[in-house]
């Protein structure tokens, strides 16, 4: 069992920026595959980004590149999602996932499918004010 804590959500203007963390434990000795997603009201939950084990490899969808960027502790299981310019459209919770460490690694093709990922933080609110 993996259990994620996120932090770092919250009330931000247009132009503004945000970071937030995900913390994920209970696999003691396995680096994991991670990724945000998010859920504006009414819509569904959408791929932000995401990050492989080892960090060398990053996602994003088209909506948010050279705007976020995920990064990784060098040897925990904690990412971040460094977040600028954000405009309202970026008004959403905000989900951290795991990827299981079983599946498919991640790549251009599969990383933003649901069922890659076996665990979900509880999501955090980010709105952005115009």
């Amino acid at each position: 069992q993996v259990h994620m804590v996120e932090s770092g959500g919250g009330l931000v203007q247009a132009g503004g920026s945000l970071r937030l963390s995900c913390a994920a434990s209970g696999r003691a000795g396995s680096r994991l595959s991670m990724g945000w997603f998010r859920q504006a009201p009414g819509k569904e939950r959408e791929f932000v980004c995401a990050i492989t084990w080892s960090g060398a490899n990053t996602f994003y969808a088209d909506s948010v590149k050279g705007r976020f960027t995920i990064s990784r502790d060098g040897v925990q299981n904690t990412i971040y999602l460094q977040m600028n310019s954000l405009t309202p459209e970026d008004t959403a919770v905000y989900y951290c996932a795991v990827a299981s460490p079983y599946g498919p690694a991640l790549t251009s093709s599969n990383v933003a499918s649901y069922n890659l990922y076996d665990y979900w933080g509880q999501g955090t609110q980010v709105t952005v004010s115009s």
